[in-house]
């Protein structure tokens, strides 16, 4: 199937070719190194050193990571509440110690009340009521997910991660640098809603800064309250009637009964072959599954380390033009499976090849649209940004890719009064009409559309891979969009180039969405690169970084674990 011609070699447990990267302009690369950690019991990666500790003390407690990945989640509600937290949803990757893999949809889901038009103003599109505000926000699914992960696998009482994370909102830690930043960026919007500037801003209304201490006694109080009267507190009782409550008067349409209604669904994870590696992704709502397996079905046509091996551009290159296919595809197939058609034969491999036949290696080419896979009405997958990602193992087996999110920053920037809980703005993750573009420049089609119940399309990618000779790769990132491609060039570095989890989560990376047509690359690629790129034909964006990523290794008995140099973040193990 697979028409790379590399000598394959197992390295560190996971089938990856022999070339390595070949020319001097390797060297032109600014690289930065992985926060990295190696252990064969316990291992666990967040973007939060409180998280991570968190993680490892329910390790030291007896738990296992799905124990582990659930303390690291609920401190992360409190430490990193701008990206993620109980007002937000996720998406959890799980390979247990048996070998099974688990896919669990925590994403948000719309009010039962909800219309395309509620996002209007005088008949045309207003995307500010999909950003900002009440309008704004889905049923929340974190909490329901983490309980469903704790009933199926988890052996500590959920209580000690939500009580151990009650203790640090209620004193307070002291505000990181990232978090400053994205306090203040979204300062302004925040200032709108009393509950959450009281919160977040000092009594002049100006952000805290870098290094205050924050201390957030409501959340404290619900944390409290979900630890002794479990998620019924918040789905079928006084959190979900506080919103509804705050809705009513706010103009917003989420009610107590859309929480009642509110369910994690388990779905089946997409496999698909790698190098020899079998690689498992999220179905939709998430594209990102599809995607990476669709870039990775392109990919296959082509030797990936010998484009490296010529130059560090022409790989670029070739990660940029399958990009740009998978994600014309995802602005007109992709949404929620249990309302719209989406095919299924979107991963077939003579598609695919179709599909990569267009590209060229020395040159960039236009996308004019999406492509048509066959079959598309009849074989459909069934029913069933701002954001962070987690992952955890341990030595039994387990492990854990879970990725969750408000959406972007602090959400719809609402905290429901005296609860201390952020709501997210997950409903711009639909289409509030075709041709219009979301927070993250995206397009969508009719087939992520909101309607009543739905979940809205999401770019979160928790993926594993698995190799023959038993080796375990997982891995996943935040930033919207540019998930999805960062999880491919994870992939791409540690399975086609042979690279360590660390060196492959620190090196700099590109993104391409397709519209607007734009190769948009860190600046640590440096500039040899950079204009190589752009004498292939490449408009070329250049920014700070691209998304935050983490992941793991298992080969035989020893995990390493690394967290992403772009910010603050931390791995363990022991």
């Amino acid at each position: 199937m697979f028409l790379n011609s590399a000598a394959i070699a197992t390295a560190g447990g996971i089938a990856r070719p022999t070339a390595a990267l070949g020319r001097q302009d390797v060297a032109d690369l600014q690289a930065t190194r992985a926060t990295k950690a190696t252990g064969s019991r316990a291992a666990a990666a967040t973007v939060s050193p409180l998280a991570t500790n968190a993680a490892m003390q329910a390790f030291d407690r007896g738990g296992n990571a799905i124990d582990a990945a659930i303390a690291a989640s609920v401190m992360l509600s409190v430490v990193d509440g701008h990206n993620s937290g109980l007002g937000g949803g996720c998406l959890a990757l799980i390979k247990t110690a048996d070998g099974e893999l688990l896919a669990l949809d925590g994403r948000e889901m719309a009010p039962s009340r909800a219309t395309p038009e509620m996002f209007y103003t005088n008949g045309r599109p207003d995307p500010s009521k999909s950003q900002i505000g009440p309008l704004a926000s889905g049923v929340p699914g974190l909490l329901s997910t983490l309980v469903q992960m704790h009933d199926r696998l988890g052996r500590l009482p959920m209580s000690h991660a939500l009580l151990g994370a009650a203790e640090v909102a209620e004193a307070g830690f002291h505000i990181p640098p990232s978090y400053a930043r994205r306090l203040s960026s979204a300062a302004k919007h925040l200032a709108k809603f009393p509950s959450s500037a009281a919160v977040l801003l000092d009594a002049r209304g100006k952000p805290w800064q870098d290094g205050h201490r924050l201390q957030q006694s409501d959340l404290a109080k619900s944390l409290r309250m979900i630890a002794s009267d479990g998620p019924d507190w918040f789905y079928q009782g006084a959190f979900a009637q506080q919103v509804e409550k705050y809705m009513q008067d706010a103009g917003g349409m989420l009610k107590a009964a859309d929480f009642a209604a509110y369910k994690t669904i388990q779905r089946k994870p997409i496999r698909t072959g790698y190098l020899d590696n079998q690689v498992y992704g999220f179905p939709p709502p998430s594209s990102g599954g599809i995607h990476n397996a669709q870039m990775l079905g392109m990919l296959s046509q082509f030797d990936v380390s010998a484009a490296f091996e010529h130059s560090e551009a022409r790989g670029r290159h070739l990660l940029l033009e399958v990009m740009k296919r998978a994600m014309a595809d995802r602005a007109y197939w992709l949404g929620d499976a249990d309302f719209a058609k989406v095919p299924r034969s979107l991963l077939d491999m003579d598609y695919l090849a179709q599909r990569a036949k267009s590209i060229r290696l020395d040159a960039a080419s236009d996308v004019a649209s999406h492509g048509t896979p066959p079959r598309a009405d009849v074989d459909l997958f069934g029913k069933g940004g701002h954001t962070t990602h987690l992952t955890t193992a341990d030595g039994e087996g387990n492990v854990v890719a879970l990725t969750q999110t408000v959406n972007t920053t602090f959400g719809s920037k609402v905290i429901v009064p005296g609860t201390g809980i952020v709501l997210n703005n997950e409903l711009d993750d639909f289409s509030i009409a075709p041709g219009v573009r979301n927070a993250f420049g995206l397009l969508g089609s009719e087939a992520n559309l909101i309607a009543p119940g739905k979940r809205p399309l999401s770019s979160m990618s928790p993926t594993i891979a698995k190799s023959p000779g038993g080796g375990v790769l997982a891995c996943g990132a935040a930033g919207g969009p540019k998930i999805i491609t960062t999880v491919l060039q994870i992939l791409v570095r540690s399975l086609a180039l042979g690279k360590s989890i660390d060196e492959a989560v620190a090196a700099p990376r590109s993104h391409h969405q397709w519209s607007p047509n734009e190769a948009v690359c860190e600046t640590g690629m440096g500039e040899t690169v950079l204009s190589e790129l752009g004498a292939l034909g490449h408009s070329i964006r250049k920014i700070g970084s691209a998304a935050v990523a983490s992941g793991l290794h298992i080969n035989g008995g020893t995990i390493t674990v690394a967290s992403d140099p772009r910010v603050e973040s931390s791995a363990q193990a022991s």
